[in-house]
């Protein structure tokens, strides 16, 4: 017999169908007459309760299922005699397809702590929150590609490794073959990369953007989705050394058009996730954060707040609130900086646009002031910064000379600088930290705890 989903069966709900269903066991409990398991396979947030009458089956069977057991069933689908389901399945015969020792299994008990659950995330799949997490991100990844496809983006799969830095930080992991104890050297000591797997120093990428320019310079609209890694050493709740960007490009487009694009492509998501993810929304929104599911709703139903850099130090400036770091014309916000523009001046989401160019990449657009950029940030409720991107420099000579003065190599860079000169145009992207909408989506507060298995310094465990 085909097994079916707990999921399908608790949305068919057809009466007196015989079904064979598979999973784990999340509770069990009963008296000498009657036992009831819950079963759950990852299909949906629900459990199917399984009735069987013990007088039919081994006392050691029974025993042997226990909360994390693994089993198989067959049975008729009844209509629940108990609230919470409105159908149940009378079992006719159960198999144990894996045991779970009560004595050492971990997650007997409900309400563990998120702490304890990130010290075995091997396990923490199985539990109501990160079955919940999970099936809300594979959904916003699913939307993410729906939501391009459908406007005629194409998906370019940029490089992972890389002989560049997009972003000029320096803070990349390096790949090598060579001998970490005695690299081949130059006659003047320095390592001799002419000898590694690529013939020249690479490391893990930090960004595809620009790639995707290149990629966007003939096909029009592309969009990267992939890892993406930072070497920091930032232990934060807001950090990892893997994650997943996404990052549009878009010839033609000029910094109006990719504002607009960063807004519809948020509300479609954000509206994806609440007509498809209700029982899983509702359960975080009920144990994390009860304003979740109206956070949501309130982000689909506002236009996003446009205004300058300079007009949001001005409010900053003038505003009687506390902040831990200074502000003044020229520095960078902090996310306390954000999140009060957001949350307490305008309560809507915001977009910040014309930044100081010493405090922006190299290769974002110069406005006529010679003072600012045409970048442009997506701040978020409980988040700050989710997107940033910007109209990005068409004209080749000032991106070389922008290039010079920031001390970055135009020589390695010639492939990104030729689509200056042959065949330019103004064009636009931006970068959405997928964890990072992930985290909003979900209500969770831990960037750990909406990746499967995060990768933070001192932590590569699986």
């Amino acid at each position: 017999m085909k097994r079916e989903k707990v999921a399908e069966v608790l949305k068919n709900q057809e009466i007196g169908k015989e079904i064979k269903v598979s999973g784990w066991v999340r509770t069990k409990r009963g008296n000498k007459n009657v036992a009831f398991i819950a079963l759950n396979d990852g299909s949906s947030f629900h459990n199917l309760q399984l009735v069987a009458d013990v007088a039919r089956f081994n006392e050691d069977l029974l025993k042997g299922i226990s909360t994390g057991a693994c089993i198989s069933a067959v049975g008729i689908v009844v209509a629940s005699q108990g609230s919470g389901q409105a159908v149940e399945m009378q079992v006719s015969s159960i198999e144990i397809l894996g045991e779970a020792d009560p004595e050492t299994y971990p997650l007997q008990k409900k309400g563990h702590s998120l702490e304890f659950l990130r010290e075995i995330a091997h396990l923490r799949f199985r539990t109501n929150t990160f079955g919940a997490v999970f099936r809300i991100r594979h959904a916003m990844a699913f939307a993410i590609h729906k939501f391009f496809n459908d406007k005629g983006f194409f998906y370019i799969h940029s490089p992972i490794i890389t002989g560049s830095d997009a972003e000029g930080a320096g803070a990349m992991f390096r790949v090598t073959t060579l001998d970490p104890v005695h690299p081949p050297k130059t006659e003047t000591g320095e390592i001799n990369y002419t000898e590694d797997f690529f013939g020249r120093p690479t490391n893990l990428t930090v960004s595809g953007q620009l790639e995707a320019e290149l990629a966007a310079m003939a096909l029009g609209q592309v969009y990267t989705f992939g890892p993406t890694f930072r070497a920091e050493n930032s232990n934060t709740s807001r950090h990892l050394a893997e994650f997943w960007m996404i990052e549009p490009e878009v010839a033609f487009n000029e910094i109006e058009e990719n504002m607009d694009l960063a807004e519809e492509m948020l509300q479609y998501l954000v509206q994806y996730a609440l007509d498809h993810c209700a029982d899983d929304l509702t359960f975080l929104n009920q144990q994390y954060d009860n304003e979740l599911i109206n956070r949501l709703r309130f982000v689909v139903a506002n236009r996003f707040e446009r205004l300058t850099y300079t007009e949001a130090v001005e409010i900053l400036k003038s505003s009687k609130a506390k902040f831990e770091y200074p502000v003044d014309w020229g520095t960078d916000l902090q996310s306390e900086h954000e999140r009060y523009l957001v949350e307490q001046h305008f309560k809507k989401p915001v977009i910040l646009t014309n930044y100081p160019k010493e405090i922006k990449a190299f290769y974002m657009k110069q406005n006529e002031d010679g003072k600012t950029v045409r970048a442009m940030d997506v701040l978020f409720p409980g988040i700050g910064e989710i997107i940033g991107g910007s109209q990005r420099e068409e004209d080749h000579d000032k991106l070389l000379r922008r290039m010079e003065e920031m001390h970055i190599p135009a020589e390695e860079l010639y492939w990104y600088l030729d689509t200056r000169k042959f065949g330019t145009c103004p064009h636009a992207g931006f970068g959405l930290g997928f964890e990072r909408l992930i985290l909003f989506v979900t209500g969770m507060a831990n960037i750990r705890d909406v990746i499967p298995f995060p990768r933070t310094p001192q932590n590569a465990e699986f």
